[in-house]
């Protein structure tokens, strides 16, 4: 503002003398300069437009803040440890995008009048900012929150939203672009709660009381600061190993610690620029770790760490998006940036792995907005449009439906998409590859959403920077008579 207001003031003044244009020019520079300092920062929007508020205007995290000071919020509850134990031994939705990471909900139909039979709002509250999402076990929610100085794993009631514990780390993570806060989301296993913070804690919390059962430091173990978008990958635990991302150089890339102590089992080399999480998946017969970084795709026995594969498709930015396995031997490779998505199909021969490219589209262009697939087709928003790509060529289906940078959820069974629109809308398409069909829709959260939504069941589990919200989604009449028919 300052430097515009310059260059008018030059312009608007250009036939006084060279003394008084210059002085008065300044003066309006000082004046743009000056009026920002009114302003905050409060990140930027999916298409990198900063979102300001005035200085003196509380931010949803000072309201928060203000509510939960002693006295003034009702103590948390304390859940039956025996309870939980039930939950964790199968948890709905264990973690980031779920137990597979496909972003995949295998719930009941779900109807789609909406006009007629609205989701039924159960709680709405507000929370500290972040970017996690859920972890969902029987009646318990559990995410991440800024709290001022303090990084906060929280567990919450699912039907009320009440909280029943919080466990506070001093730590604070803070950019320009994002905004304050943790970026990965809890992952529920073995009967733990494993957290990702954004400075490099990475503790095992006991599930039911949020005690710390052992801790680790990112930093330390790897040997490297916390990246500018700070640590966001999110656990995954595949046998009795917890594996991260801290993307240090040499072998620090991705780190594997022993679920039940704490100490670290093995390393391996894994790029050293990536937003995105370690992925679990059984690959032309084979169990494989994956890990896409700025390096690539490179694919780990999940067990020792030893390199399987490393398919190299280096790119100089950062990629924040989780790789897709279609069928048995095809991954899709998402880069955002006008770079495309690529498909490669993975061989097995004589004990040994190859990869061979199948294409590269740029109609399948992804920012950090993550796509779901569903039979043939991959759908998801490409540059806030939403969009359907043929899975076979990565050519473009059709591309309607202005979301911002949304996340999408694969309602399989229904075969719908739901939508959690940067607008915090919440919308409701069919999967269909021949054209954009929008079922319903409605206004969910207030502020700007980039949380991956959780639907577990009937249920749909929403947060953004500043808001969670449960809701109850109606069921189509073929689930609603069976449930009826329940004793």
């Amino acid at each position: 503002m300052g430097m515009i207001a310059f260059a008018r003031g030059v312009l608007l003044l250009a036939r006084h003398r060279p003394a008084v244009r210059t002085s008065l020019a300044s003066l309006l520079a000082l004046a743009g300069f000056g009026f920002t300092i009114l302003l905050r920062n409060e990140g930027a929007t999916g298409d990198y437009w900063l979102s300001t508020h005035w200085r003196w205007s509380q931010s949803p995290e000072e309201l928060i803040l203000a509510a939960r000071k002693p006295g003034a919020a009702a103590k948390p509850d304390r859940v039956d440890s025996s309870k939980i134990g039930l939950a964790l031994a199968d948890p709905e939705w264990p973690g980031f995008r779920g137990a597979d990471r496909a972003a995949r909900s295998r719930g009941p139909q779900i109807a789609t009048d909406w006009s007629t039979r609205p989701p039924r709002q159960l709680w709405k509250i507000q929370v500290g900012p972040a970017w996690s999402s859920f972890a969902v076990a029987g009646n318990l929610l559990f995410t991440q929150e800024q709290r001022g100085p303090m990084e906060t794993v929280v567990c919450y009631d699912a039907d009320t939203g009440r909280e029943v514990w919080n466990r506070q780390i001093e730590n604070r993570f803070e950019d320009p672009l994002g905004g304050p806060g943790p970026r990965a989301t809890p992952t529920l296993a073995n009967g733990g709660l494993f957290v990702t913070g954004a400075t490099g804690t990475f503790p095992r919390l006991n599930p039911a009381t949020g005690d710390i059962v052992w801790q680790q430091d990112l930093k330390s173990v790897a040997g490297r600061k916390a990246p500018g978008w700070g640590f966001a990958a999110s656990p995954l635990i595949t046998g009795s190993d917890v594996i991260v991302y801290a993307g240090s150089s040499g072998d620090k890339g991705l780190l594997a610690f022993d679920v039940a102590s704490g100490r670290l089992r093995w390393s391996a080399a894994a790029g050293t620029d990536s937003y995105s999480s370690p992925q679990a998946n059984t690959i032309v017969g084979e169990d494989l770790l994956l890990m896409l970084s700025n390096e690539g795709l490179v694919f780990l026995d999940p067990v020792t760490g030893k390199e399987r594969l490393n398919y190299l498709w280096k790119f100089m930015n950062y990629r924040a998006l989780q790789q897709q396995v279609v069928g048995t031997d095809t991954v899709l490779l998402p880069t955002g940036m006008n770079t495309g998505t690529r498909a490669i199909r993975i061989t097995k021969a004589n004990g040994q792995l190859a990869a061979e490219e199948l294409w590269t589209s740029r109609n399948l262009n992804p920012d950090f907005t993550d796509f779901v697939s569903h039979r043939g087709y991959a759908f998801g928003v490409v540059g806030g449009v939403f969009t359907c790509v043929d899975l076979k060529t990565g050519e473009r289906k059709w591309r309607d439906g202005r979301y911002g940078k949304g996340q999408v959820l694969l309602l399989e069974n229904s075969g719908l998409l739901l939508v959690a629109a940067e607008q915090a809308e919440v919308v409701l398409l069919r999967a269909d590859p021949d054209k954009h069909t929008e079922v319903g829709s409605f206004k969910a959260l207030e502020g700007k959403t980039w949380n991956h939504p959780v639907v577990v069941g009937d249920r749909l589990y929403l947060r953004n920077s500043q808001d969670a919200a449960g809701y109850q989604l109606p069921l189509s009449e073929v689930n609603r008579k069976m449930e009826n028919k329940q004793p």
